[in-house]
């Protein structure tokens, strides 16, 4: 259906959120990106947020495990972010720190900060504010999306894959620079660790499955697009 209709006149004047879950490496980042382009939509990544916590967390030496700590350092955070899909920055602030959350070292400690019940809570708060902020056009990308933030979207989808497509193709968006012991460690064992408060390998009811382990990018971008156009009639 996605080829029989124009994604950015669709559903035009009237609200589309589009609410996109799934585990590590099923390329939910860059399919909700594509699509939010294409839709002529804002664009949230989620993770961005937590990882700009974790971020400041270890800069300021707190220890992660102080739940305490790691709430107030979430709810003082002063976190901006792109809402573009063809501009892609994450400032806290005011510096700078797209690629330095991107680092290893980040992406190992996250699931401390999203395991934090009340700083995932001062985040899911700020999450909604920027969605109702966006004009109600945006594809929103997380873990808990469908189910806590936006569990009233127009469109709803858990975007997942099999456990060899994940790790290949985040060893592949790496660059082939880690080993396959911490490509586990980035996607199995934190995917492990953020399922203890937050369901993300379960499509919830109402929530439509896309297994993308057998599609290419632009094969996966038609399927989200397929489900929203026929989820929205």
């Amino acid at each position: 259906m996605s080829s029989r209709v124009d994604p950015a006149r669709f559903r035009q004047g009237k609200p589309l959120v589009v609410a996109i879950d799934g585990p590590s490496g099923s390329g939910k980042s860059s399919i909700s990106r594509e699509v939010a382009r294409r839709l002529h939509a804002a664009y949230l990544d989620t993770g961005a947020m937590y990882r700009a916590v974790t971020l400041s967390c270890m800069e300021a030496g707190i220890d992660l495990t102080d739940s305490v700590a790691v709430e107030a350092a979430a709810e003082n955070a002063d976190i901006a972010l792109s809402l573009s899909p063809d501009e892609e920055w994450v400032r806290v602030s005011g510096r700078d720190v797209t690629d330095a959350i991107r680092e290893p070292v980040v992406s190992s400690s996250v699931s401390a900060v999203a395991t934090t019940l009340g700083a995932r809570a001062e985040l899911v708060r700020r999450q909604q504010q920027l969605i109702r902020d966006s004009g109600l056009r945006i594809v929103a990308e997380g873990r808990d999306i469908t189910t806590v933030v936006a569990p009233h979207a127009e469109v709803r989808i858990l975007l997942t894959a099999s456990e060899e497509a994940r790790l290949r193709r985040r060893g592949i968006q790496l660059g082939g620079t880690q080993t396959a012991a911490a490509l586990k460690e980035q996607v199995l064992v934190r995917d492990a660790k953020d399922s203890t408060v937050v369901d993300f390998q379960q499509a919830a009811d109402g929530v439509v499955t896309i297994d993308s382990s057998d599609l290419d990018f632009e094969e996966t971008v038609s399927a989200v697009l397929d489900v929203v156009f026929t989820s929205t009639h």
